[in-house]
């Protein structure tokens, strides 16, 4: 049987083009419509999909109103509010929030994703974010933002608090003998008892352990400490490489490091996030990406660029080449995309402003055939287990993805046709994690 392909849907924004609001037949307000949003999860999961993925602001962004009263993300629902009542109008799907480990705290985490992966029968994931928005801090007590590795630092603790208090309760705590008038065992219940460096958490949670144990526990990160994190901690990773070659570099980076700390690299499936757009004709197709990327304003843009390189690049000349930019305290991976972009293109500030709008990380744009083929050839050639889909606007461009290119790669045995399992872990083929404390 051939290697199958995973797939997610990055849902928040429902899509991560600035000009998809504008789009001829496009949802508007579709970043908070429930209704909407309930009429997309039906048809992912029609479609099989793994997971619905939703990722979050603390906050909303630091733009100029030019540029912000343009955007179609200034407003949107808070992940487990959303994700909570979706799961009463689904069954099967995965359910994935984004949740900080800068501004949150482990307790509070814990028993959300806990609660959800109840109320969804299984099918909770945990995208682990260090929050690169430097203006989120404001919105808690900071006047600055943590530095980037002071940030990982902390999530790795976090992480080991969260799965820690996840184990509070042995599988078999709730024995609930009526006769008995007994109802947990409170032998098979553990206080966590931690005291690190940023964190100090007696425990134990105050739910259930979760039925699969841990929900499945997702990351980003192309920095090396990102990596590290990823290697020591993700059972999925989405991957922001733009070339084969770049995302088989990844793959093999981040599932080596795995097996150096003496994991299964088996068990971390590396999704990279890939934008698509579905024409009947490879022109079709690319007509409409020109057409969608028409509607990005420079306003937008330029923001847009200057928030992925951590430094305001909108007083220098739109048609001049993009200057040397500083480190700074912002995402590692989108200042070094870009600028990497800018390099091998040989973009004007302006060109690069509109790849920064208009999305200009992978992109799949064809017909359902010719999409097959690209994301057969990325699972053949060992750069992905899978992808972490985007659409270009909403509802048509899902719909073409989930009516044309879905039932090319089932015709090929590369997708299932039915869910095999209840749990996003049965769906993305990870084992349930042994409890720290009970055998």
């Amino acid at each position: 049987m051939a290697k199958q392909l995973h797939l997610g849907a990055f849902m928040r924004p429902v899509s991560i083009h600035t000009g998809a609001w504008r789009y001829p037949g496009a949802i508007r307000d579709a970043n908070f419509s429930l209704k909407a949003i309930q009429r997309f999860i039906r048809s992912l999961e029609a479609a099989k999909f793994d997971y619905f993925f939703m990722a979050d602001h603390l906050g909303v962004l630091n733009l100029p109103r030019q540029a912000l009263m343009r955007s179609h993300t200034v407003t949107s629902f808070e992940p487990f509010t959303l994700l909570s009542a979706l799961a009463g109008v689904t069954e099967r799907i995965g359910l994935v929030a984004t949740a900080s480990t800068t501004y949150e705290e482990p307790f509070h985490v814990a028993r959300r994703f806990a609660s959800l992966d109840h109320i969804s029968g299984g099918r909770t994931g945990w995208n682990v974010v260090t929050t690169s928005n430097p203006d989120s801090s404001r919105n808690f007590g900071l006047e600055t933002q943590p530095d980037h590795a002071a940030r990982y630092h902390r999530a790795r603790e976090f992480h080991d608090v969260v799965t820690g208090l996840w184990d509070s309760f042995a599988d078999d705590a709730f024995v609930m003998d009526a006769a008995k008038g007994i109802y947990f065992d409170p032998a098979r219940m553990r206080a966590l008892n931690h005291k690190g460096e940023h964190f100090s958490v007696t425990g134990p949670l105050n739910i259930a352990r979760p039925v699969q144990g841990w929900p499945v526990i997702f990351q980003a990160g192309a920095s090396d400490p990102g990596r590290q994190l990823a290697a020591e901690t993700a059972e999925a990773v989405f991957a922001a490489e733009s070339t084969l070659e770049g995302s088989k570099a990844y793959y093999d980076d981040v599932k080596g490091r795995a097996a150096t700390v003496g994991r299964n690299p088996n068990h971390i499936k590396i999704m990279p996030a890939v934008f698509l757009v579905v024409g009947d004709t490879v022109e079709e197709a690319h007509a409409k990406r020109a057409k969608l990327d028409s509607l990005v304003h420079y306003d937008s843009g330029i923001h847009s660029l200057s928030g992925m390189l951590g430094h305001d690049v909108s007083s220098f000349d739109p048609d001049g080449p993009l200057p040397d930019i500083p480190e700074s305290n912002a995402s590692k991976s989108s200042r070094r995309f870009m600028i990497e972009l800018a390099q091998a293109e040989n973009l004007t500030i302006r060109q690069l402003a509109a790849k920064a709008g208009s999305y200009g990380g992978l992109a799949f744009v064809g017909t359902a055939k010719t999409i097959a083929d690209e994301m057969q050839h990325w699972l053949e050639q060992g750069a992905c287990d899978g992808f972490t889909t985007m659409f270009p606007y909403l509802p048509e461009g899902l719909e073409d993805f989930t009516g044309k290119v879905v039932p090319e790669l089932q015709a090929r045995g590369l997708f299932r046709t039915e869910y095999e399992g209840e749990t996003l872990r049965d769906h993305l083929g990870l084992p349930r994690p042994d409890n720290r404390f009970f055998a």
